[in-house]
């Protein structure tokens, strides 16, 4: 395929509701895997008034490469620790006061994107295999447990404000 091929057929499989690649990184990319020899240019293919466009086939060395990161990814579990719970973990006891607006907001953001994301779903679910419903779908359970953390953090936001509070009174 050339790269205007990739870009719509990115377009057309929805890449950015699951994986972290916007279609336009598609022409980005294109030029580092052929810069580290993944893929390698087979011919260039004009169509009427169109530029030249350069066709793209798959290395050995590229082949072996997603194979790689295909068994890798489908092995490994990672769990990725938040840098918010660190945040709240060492809170900033002169603004203890902005935590209730601070947690708030966020929920209301993570609510926000789950009903995005849930209608973006709706409207692209006839065009995906079951694999791909599957994993896109893992993105909102995602945001549901974010969802569900914040509302139980939200709840305890008076309890932690006063256990910062009576810290800072000991000290």
């Amino acid at each position: 395929m050339h790269g205007h091929q990739m870009r719509l057929l990115a377009e057309e499989e929805h890449i950015d509701m699951w994986t972290g690649i916007t279609v336009g990184a598609v022409y980005g990319a294109l030029k580092r895997l052929e810069s580290e020899k993944l893929i390698t240019a087979v011919r260039t293919e004009r169509s009427g008034n169109y530029p030249e466009r350069r066709v793209f086939d798959i290395t050995q060395a590229g082949r072996e490469a997603l194979a790689e990161v295909r068994a890798e990814t489908l092995t490994r579990i990672e769990i990725r620790h938040d840098p918010v719970d660190l945040a709240l973990t060492r809170l900033d006891l002169d603004s203890l006061d902005e935590l209730a607006g601070v947690v708030s907001d966020r929920l209301d953001e993570y609510r926000r994107r789950l009903t995005e994301r849930e209608e973006h779903l709706a409207a692209i679910a006839t065009y995906l295999t079951t694999a791909e419903l599957v994993t896109v779908t893992h993105a909102t359970d995602l945001l549901r447990a974010e969802i569900t953390f914040h509302e139980r953090l939200s709840a305890a936001v008076p309890q932690i404000v006063a256990d910062e509070l009576s810290r800072k009174d000991q000290s």
